[in-house]
Order: structure tokens, then C-alpha cells, then sequence
């Protein structure tokens, strides 16, 4: 785990000093828009979607040069779904990476507009990208809209919202968090396989070690919900807890739930068996998302 904890971080830097390049401070008269996205942006996360990427990239021997900057459009869209759904008419949280969530830093407005500025920054970024013949610049954009949008991460959200105050089924849920956890997710291993020029059939093993990786992913961020909701959330009682959100844990139990997510692990990890490649930085980021503490 030293290992894997050394790449991460070092992974983290580098993903962390290109988001500073993309968003740089600004003085113009927009200016607390930029300061609003780097202070939801920079200095805190753990940057797995973009690492994942880089990950994915090197493990098929693609270009890291060509890599950094379509990963960190990741973390811009990963970002804004957070500020969005911190929102008081989402899930109404006041902390997000231990500081102030960035409509109680700004204000709500203010945090619906970053939210959608980093959304649609993210394809201008992908757009005008080095390194990239346009039709990979095509499948990233494509991906990322996909897993981003109604048949991914939105539509995820909205079942969320549709979802509060009621008892669903484990099926249901899974749906869910496919949705708005795993697509993205998914997104990051199927972006590295596009710049590194992977196969059909090496694709379609990224997007279900993808997918089953993100729901183990959501398992334990459930959990974590549980154990560590003061870290998390700056409160003891999680969002999800408040708002009577049905979560793997209470639906099947703590103990039910980490069998789950060892589970979900499980068959992350026997969907890479297909792939002719050195898999062992992405079993070891596996092992990471399994045995995180936050």
C-alpha cells in the first residue's frame, strides 16, 4: 500500500498543477467566478477519476502527455456535480472537503453558476486539447457527455431525488449509483483506453471494471457515511441520513454492505483478466478505493 500511496500522491500533484493552469486567477469583472471554481477546484480531493485515466493510459502504453489535461476535465465535471448537489435543494450540505460547501462560502447563485461554468468548460478544455487527433477528441467528448449526462451521472441524480423519504430496492439502488457514481467513473478508464488506442473488446472490460469499481466506490462512501460522517460532512449525521435516503447500509446492514463492496471489488478485478496488459496499478488503485478510510 506505501507503493500505491506514493503514486497517488504524486499522480494528485500533477493532476492538481494542471487544474491550477486551466483555472488560473483572474481580475477581470467575472473575476469571483474563476475564484469561486478554484476554491472548489484546487487544494483538497483525491483526484481518482483523473488518476484513473493516467492509470488506465499508462497500463496500455498510451502517451501521459496526451493524458493530463483530458483526466482533469474529469475533475471539472466531477467538481460541479459536487457544488450542485451540496445545493439546499439537493442534499443541503454545508461542508464538502472539510471547508465550506460554496454556496454557504458565496452564495447559491453564485454556486449554480460555478457549477455550470465547470461543466461546460470541461468540453471547451476537451475541444482544444494537445496531443489529440480529432476523432479521439470526438469519443472523449461523446464519452464524457454520455456518462455525464441523462443516461449517466444527471439521471443518477435525479433518481436520487425521486428516491427520498422512500424504501427502494437493492436493484433500484444499484441503477442509482451505476448513474451517478459509477458513470463517471466508468468515464475515466474508458478515457485512457480511447487516448491509448485500446480495442473494442479491451474497451468494453474498462467500462465493466469501471462500473463495478465505481458501485464498490459507493459502497464504501455509504459506509463511510456511517463511520465517518463528522470527517466527511462536518456533521455526524450524514445528507443522506437527513434526507431519508435509502443507502446500502440501511438497506442490508453494515456488515451485508462491505461484503457488498468486497463483492463489487471482486468482479472489478475479474474483468481486467481479459486484458493482455500489467493490470497491477489498477488492482492496487482497487485495493485503495476497498480499504479507504475517507
Amino acid at each position: 500500500m506505501m507503493d500505491i500511496a506514493n503514486y497517488l500522491k504524486s499522480q494528485s500533484q500533477l493532476v492538481e498543477q494542471q487544474l491550477d493552469q486551466l483555472i488560473p486567477v483572474s481580475h477581470g469583472p467575472y473575476q469571483h467566478l474563476f475564484e469561486a471554481a478554484r476554491y472548489a477546484l484546487l487544494g483538497s480531493g483525491k483526484r481518482l477519476r483523473p488518476i484513473l485515466t493516467l492509470a488506465t493510459n499508462q497500463m496500455l502504453g498510451g502517451s501521459s502527455s496526451a493524458a493530463l489535461i483530458p483526466a482533469c476535465t474529469l475533475e471539472l465535471i466531477h467538481t460541479y456535480s459536487m457544488i450542485h448537489d451540496d445545493l439546499p435543494c439537493m442534499d443541503d450540505d454545508d461542508y464538502r472537503r472539510g471547508k465550506l460547501t460554496v454556496h454557504r462560502k458565496y452564495s447559491e447563485g453564485h454556486a449554480v453558476l460555478t457549477g455550470d461554468f465547470l461543466l461546460t468548460y470541461a468540453f471547451e478544455v476537451l475541444s482544444t486539447a494537445p496531443h489529440l487527433t480529432p476523432e479521439k477528441k470526438i469519443k472523449l467528448i461523446s464519452t464524457l457527455a454520455r456518462q455525464s449526462g441523462g443516461e449517466g451521472m444527471i439521471g443518477g441524480q435525479v433518481m436520487d431525488l425521486s428516491f427520498e423519504g422512500k424504501k427502494i430496492s437493492l436493484d433500484s439502488l444499484r441503477l442509482l449509483h451505476r448513474n451517478k457514481t459509477a458513470a463517471l467513473l466508468t468515464a475515466a478508464v474508458e478515457f485512457g483506453g480511447i487516448i491509448a488506442d485500446a480495442t473494442d473488446a479491451q474497451l468494453n472490460c474498462l467500462r465493466h471494471f469501471g462500473e463495478n469499481i465505481g458501485l464498490a466506490f459507493q459502497v464504501i462512501d455509504d459506509i463511510l457515511d456511517v463511520t465517518s460522517s463528522q470527517t466527511k460532512h462536518g456533521r455526524s449525521i450524514a445528507s443522506d441520513v437527513l434526507n431519508e435516503k435509502s443507502t446500502y447500509v440501511s438497506l442490508m446492514g453494515l456488515e451485508q454492505a462491505q461484503a457488498c463492496a468486497l463483492n463489487f471489488y471482486q468482479q472489478a478485478l475479474q474483468a481486467l483478466k481479459p486484458l493482455p496488459f500489467d493490470t497491477s496499478l489498477l488492482i492496487n488503485i482497487s485495493d485503495f478505493i476497498l480499504k479507504r478510510q475517507h
